[in-house]
């Protein structure tokens, strides 16, 4: 294995630990770098590196990750609603992914219709 696919995997290691370790004093502190745009730096790294900084390819992978974050904002509004309403753990997660798979979906037959 080269260095270029190890240090993401550890860097995304790293930040789970500090979730953990930061939640103790603070949820929103914990939330916050939950949500830090660390895991879409270390895609971008990784693709390109493996693509060699391929303009087009960087450019479609790009594309991808904020056609991406929508699907993922449905996650979060619906995972907070859940919580709000009371579901448990689970319950929670698995209206935050079908929301996610619906919103994605949407997106996704809206690209086609629209050739885009």
């Amino acid at each position: 294995m080269k260095t270029q696919d190890i240090v993401p995997v550890l860097l995304s290691i790293i930040v789970i630990i500090l979730v953990a370790v930061i939640e103790k004093q603070s949820k929103l502190a914990a939330a916050i770098t939950a949500t830090m745009p660390i895991g879409a730096t270390l895609a971008l790294w990784i693709v390109y590196s493996a693509n060699e900084g391929e303009r087009k390819t960087m450019e479609q992978f790009s594309t991808g990750l904020l056609i991406g974050i929508i699907p993922t904002i449905g996650f979060l509004v619906a995972a907070w609603l859940s919580a709000r309403a009371g579901l448990k753990l689970i319950p929670m997660l698995l209206v935050g992914y079908t929301v996610w798979g619906v919103v994605l979906g949407l997106i996704l037959i809206f690209r086609r219709v629209l050739g885009i």
